[in-house]
């Protein structure tokens, strides 16, 4: 039996992969400092990815890994750390002959391609946090040129999903609304964006895993095509929740007085342009390849209501 072992579990993506990596027959490590077993049959290793001898040794004996952490969300912070994690992830998978799924976003594209984003699209980032993607996606592609390890990058857009955590959508809409309050968005509601349901995500890219044919490329995991703007997303929970669909809108300007005060919004002052223009993540690739398709957004919203 196989060991496939997720590494940074215990977030939205590695808890769902934990779950549906039961589906098949393989033996699920979970890595983490603090690994809280789903199932109950989970193998719990405790580990710093930051450490690259925990990391050798929370990788030995797995066929499969994904890398799947979250890290704080400041870019000094993934400057300093992420090429760190995907060094000592990438030595562990090579010197015990590990597969790798790194679970990526879509920062490192170049913005002026974010009307249709695809796997070929340009990688050009101008964000901090965009470069560091880049970077350490690099790494792994690398050492595929090379033929020194096999491996895979998953991307997803914004995600939602029934109980997500540190979900921007959950956060400034759906949880809101839910509530009873009004949304909140910042820039411009009306824009187009791009949306992956978490189970979802997790369902390809423990599918994609399996499969002896997905390996050393890029994936990008089942989206909605719909690509619904912050206001289509509250006006669709609003006709469920029989509420107002009212999004209050932070503009540019705001943004940027809070930036002074709270750094969050100074992190996602560098990413703007997210959410100033249309942002429409394409992922025709993954259903023309072997028909995985995307959660309708009523579907995902209804699922982040009844739970």
């Amino acid at each position: 039996m196989q060991t496939q072992t997720i590494l940074g579990a215990g977030g939205n993506i590695g808890n769902g992969l934990a779950e549906k990596l039961s589906d098949y027959s393989v033996k699920v490590r979970l890595v983490s400092r603090n690994p809280k077993g789903r199932l109950r049959k989970e193998e719990l290793v405790k580990a710093d990815l930051l450490q690259a001898s925990q990391v050798n040794e929370a990788v030995k004996g797995s066929d499969i890994c994904y890398l799947v952490a979250g890290i704080t969300y400041r870019a000094a912070v993934w400057e300093r750390d992420w090429p760190v994690i995907m060094k000592n992830v990438i030595a562990a998978c090579k010197t015990h002959g590990a597969r790798l799924v790194f679970f990526d976003n879509m920062y490192a594209y170049d913005p002026k391609a974010i009307g249709l984003l695809k796997e070929d699209s340009p990688v050009r980032p101008e964000s901090r946090k965009g470069k560091v993607r880049a970077e350490i996606a690099q790494l792994i592609m690398n050492e595929i040129d090379k033929g020194l390890l096999t491996a895979m990058i998953v991307r997803a857009a914004d995600f939602y999903g029934p109980g997500a955590q540190q979900s921007m959508v959950h956060e400034t809409i759906i949880n809101r609304m839910i509530a009873g309050k009004s949304a909140q968005w910042m820039y411009n509601k009306n824009k187009k964006h791009s949306f992956t349901y978490i189970p979802d995500a997790a369902y390809a890219t423990a599918f994609l895993a399996q499969q002896e044919d997905s390996w050393n490329q890029v994936w990008h995991l089942p989206t909605a095509k719909s690509y619904p703007s912050a206001q289509k997303m509250a006006s669709i929970l609003a006709s469920k929740l029989g509420r107002k669909d009212t999004v209050q809108v932070l503009p540019g300007w705001v943004v940027s007085i809070l930036a002074n005060f709270l750094p969050l919004m100074q992190e996602i002052k560098e990413l703007r342009y997210q959410l100033d223009e249309d942002y429409c993540f394409d992922s025709s690739k993954i259903e023309t390849a072997y028909g995985l398709t995307a959660t309708t957004i009523e579907e995902g919203l209804q699922a982040c209501i009844d739970h």
